[in-house]
């Protein structure tokens, strides 16, 4: 009883295509795909871009403190 089985889905498909129509319908899946589509290469863009970008830990102690090294030997 609490179940629906594959005629309860082949009917409420029926039913979404008389209400939406075919072109709608089409129109919606071709526009899904191109949203996943555009998601899936901006997180391979992120992937390329993210080693390059960011900086170990330790390089950016060394450049801080090689900053600050210099300010202390500027004359004021």
């Amino acid at each position: 009883m609490g179940g629906l089985s594959i005629w309860h889905w082949l009917i409420v498909l029926v039913i979404v295509v008389l209400v939406f129509g075919t072109k709608r319908l089409g129109n919606v899946g071709k526009d899904l795909g191109e949203a996943v589509k555009g998601f899936k290469k901006g997180m391979q863009d992120d992937d390329e871009k993210k080693p390059s970008a960011q900086l170990p830990d330790e390089s950016r102690r060394d450049n801080t403190t090689a900053s600050q090294r210099d300010d202390e030997h500027t004359p004021r």
